[in-house]
């Protein structure tokens, strides 16, 4: 059985059970020292009114982070989180924005959009990068004026609200496509915050699978129950694509499953990794170097110079543009990465602007 320390902070939505089909995050532990640097950053930016934007891959806690940012921040009013991707165009205009009788076919009576509905508080936009390009210079307008115009209305509400922004997509190159206005991408783009994926905060793993062992162990009415070592083993190799979503999914079968009071590894549902094979990091070395001698035998021009090149490049598109997490990753200076960058012509093809 393991004994583990408590996660040093955990947010959790406020009604989780009634969120049973949502791909969402429904728990965030800060114990990872990403995370706990991820936690520094979201308190500092609460209280500031800032508007926010969230970069992150579905299921990492997007929606999580807005939430404390809101607690953070001592804005009376209420906390309305909307998902640009789950309405059709039509409804969005009217959702957002609200709309007065009879503006449209189906509209009896008057209604107050998300604005309104959030207004002295937060509302939080996910998946901005789905918003329809007309309604992206509505959303501007209104950051700009702070006042709506419903639908059919003729006079402007005036609004106080925080806005959070969050997407899964590279708004930078979505702005470089045609398919999100520049304009509204440096607006939004004030205080910004790179939610990192499960597989890349492994401290946030066991305690993130302990808190929802604990919470289905309830739930199912068992008395308690523990994680074999190899169960954990398994959990902290495993690449979570899914993230925080796809662990709470494969511990809560796992508690169906097993028997007694301990999970074992074949509980998890785990893909089982092949008899000796090799470590993932060792495996991809490998690949280099066989790549980098058929380059050899190429005699590839400034082959040395390609190499650097494309190692800078790849980084700092895995990293999402983020030269901090760059130069991390890379084990570089801050100060020797953006000379590389400047180097390659990576600092101005995009539309970076970065909060540390």
């Amino acid at each position: 059985m393991s004994h583990h320390s408590p996660p040093t902070k955990i947010l959790t939505l406020p009604n989780p059970d009634t969120l049973a089909l949502s791909i969402r995050a429904k728990a965030l532990v800060f114990n990872d020292p990403q995370s706990v640097q991820l936690l520094q950053q979201v308190e500092q930016i609460g209280p500031s009114h800032a508007t926010a934007l969230l970069i992150g891959e579905t299921g990492t806690g997007k929606e999580l982070v807005a939430r404390h940012i809101h607690a953070c921040s001592q804005r009376a009013g209420p906390f309305v989180a909307v998902n640009c991707g789950a309405f059709s165009e039509s409804l969005v205009d009217a959702e957002l924005f609200g709309h007065e009788a009879g503006a449209f076919t189906g509209a009896s009576q008057a209604r107050a959009g998300w604005f309104e509905a959030a207004n002295g508080g937060t509302l939080f936009l996910d998946e901005i990068g789905d918003m329809p390009m007309h309604l992206q210079v509505k959303l501007l307008r209104v950051l700009q004026e702070r006042q709506v115009i419903r639908l059919g209305a003729r006079h402007p509400i005036p609004v106080d609200v925080r806005l959070i922004a969050a997407t899964n997509v590279d708004l930078a190159k979505a702005v470089q496509a045609g398919r999100f206005r520049a304009d509204l991408f440096y607006r939004l783009h004030v205080a910004v915050l790179h939610l990192p994926p499960l597989r890349e905060r492994p401290g946030d793993i066991l305690p993130l699978a302990h808190h929802f062992a604990d919470t289905y162990r309830r739930r199912l009415g068992l008395d308690s129950i523990a994680l074999a070592p190899a169960a954990e083993q398994a959990l902290l190799a495993h690449g979570w694509p899914g993230n925080i979503r796809e662990l709470e999914n494969v511990v809560h079968y796992a508690l169906i499953v097993c028997r007694g009071d301990v999970v074992q590894r074949q509980d998890l549902r785990l893909p089982q990794p092949p008899a000796g094979a090799q470590q993932p990091p060792a495996a991809g070395l490998d690949l280099i170097a066989q790549a980098l001698r058929q380059l050899l035998d190429q005699r590839h021009p400034q082959l040395h110079e390609t190499l650097e090149e494309l190692i800078v490049r790849t980084a700092f598109e895995h990293c999402g543009s983020n030269q901090v997490r760059t130069a991390r990753e890379l084990g570089l200076s801050r100060n020797v990465l953006r000379a590389q960058l400047k180097r390659f012509g990576l600092l101005g093809e995009r539309l970076v602007i970065e909060v540390d």
